[in-house]
């Protein structure tokens, strides 16, 4: 019998941290509800045998939700959490759940940190806050900063519309194409920090902040700024770690986090460390998965367990190197079909492959993280042998496609 006691999650991707928190609740003995507005998720019910109830609903609509959540309280269900593990739907979660369950995370802090024009703001007095510059709609920009700059939008996520400017030309267009996509909305403007990219995942639990995992990330530029590979250091040097700490300290007391999940994306600068964003949930994609091969435990578990009121663990069962390679086309086309996969689980150190899309579907050079097309996820004794064997088994996968 399936409990009575439910979670509703609103939004899900087909697979990545999102899916694997709903899970992770089914595993927990709670009954899952997803609310989505994605109609492929109803088309392909039967891919999804771990949410017990999907409901198609405009996921931007609050009062849509409330009506919906009422509902489903008069069929005599206990809604224990609403949350999401999904941009832009963390803060919208987090709003349900103040009005309906016990909610153990702060939604205010949540708000501020999906906004990225506030979390500027916010932090703008911190030695580890870049230079920025923030033009209001139908404002000039006249500004010293020096090029190259960053043009972004503050609500952008996954790369997308994140854009290198490296002189006035470039930066106009820029500026014009950010205008023309969002035209009521602020552009945020800031200097381009160069050095080692480090992703650092984080809990708090009652005030008390636990460093997750930190990842040098890779980083392939094209069109956009995509992360293509991921390498969890089971050993941190003990300068890295004492200055990301002292970073992530000030923004939880910042924000003031109680309790809750985020991710910081840091870089390491001749003038020390340098925040690039924030975001109050778990990375998506492989993240949880590398995390659970390093350390042993599944964040997402123990996140579901925070917002429930219960203490997780996050103590680390093991400690190993991991090292995820994606794997990112180069040309535009319809995947006629996937080869390699098999050769690829079979070599040396592979933990987990995935490859996401299906025959026919129509695969293009990033412009987004969404068009990463498949993972490797590797272990080695070193991080260097674990970045081997990732990239040594992610060139067995080739998409082939029929050009358009």
């Amino acid at each position: 019998m399936i409990s009575l006691k439910a979670i509703i999650f609103i939004g899900t991707n087909k697979s990545g941290s999102s899916r694997e928190a709903i899970k992770a609740a089914e595993k927990l003995g709670y009954l899952t509800i997803l609310f989505t507005s994605n109609e492929k998720q109803l088309q392909q019910r039967k891919a999804y045998p771990d949410i017990h109830k999907m409901i198609f609903i405009d996921t931007s609509n609050i009062e849509d939700m409330i009506e919906e959540i009422h509902d489903l309280l008069d069929t005599g269900l206990e809604i224990k959490s609403i949350v999401s593990f999904v941009d832009p739907f963390v803060h919208i979660a987090s709003i349900l759940c103040d009005e309906f369950c016990q909610n153990y995370t702060s939604s205010a802090a949540i708000e501020m940190m999906e906004d990225k024009e506030k979390t500027r703001n916010l932090l703008k007095d911190q030695p580890y806050s870049p230079k920025f510059f923030l033009k209001k709609p139908h404002e000039s920009f006249s500004n010293n900063m020096v090029f190259p700059l960053i043009v972004k939008s503050p609500k952008s996520t996954g790369s997308k519309d994140v854009l290198l400017a490296t002189d006035k030309n470039q930066l106009d267009s820029h500026l014009t194409f950010l205008q023309n996509k969002n035209p009521g909305e602020t552009i945020m403007i800031e200097e381009y920090i160069d050095g080692p990219q480090y992703l650092v995942e984080a809990m708090v639990y009652k005030r008390q902040v636990h460093t997750i995992g930190i990842i040098e990330q890779e980083i392939t530029k094209g069109k956009r700024f995509i992360i293509t590979g991921y390498g969890i250091l089971a050993e941190v040097p003990s300068d890295i770690q004492k200055g990301i700490e002292e970073v992530l300290h000030s923004i939880v007391k910042v924000f003031d986090i109680e309790n809750g999940t985020l991710h910081l994306e840091l870089r390491l600068t001749e003038q020390g460390w340098k925040l690039i964003e924030i975001n109050p949930r778990i990375s998506g994609g492989a993240m949880n998965n590398m995390l659970h091969a390093a350390f042993g435990f599944s964040l997402v578990e123990e996140t579901l367990k925070l917002f429930l009121g219960e203490q997780p663990n996050v103590q680390p069962r093991h400690k190993k190197f991991i090292f995820t390679k994606y794997v990112i086309v180069e040309s535009k086309g319809v995947l006629e079909r996937v080869i390699g996969k098999t050769r690829a689980t079979k070599a040396p150190g592979v933990v987990d492959v995935y490859v996401k899309p299906r025959k026919g579907t129509l695969l293009t050079p990033p412009l987004s993280m969404g068009h990463r097309y498949a993972y490797v996820i590797a272990e080695g004794k070193t991080l260097a042998q674990a970045k081997t064997n990732a990239i040594t088994a992610a060139k067995e996968i080739k998409f082939l496609l029929k050009a358009l």
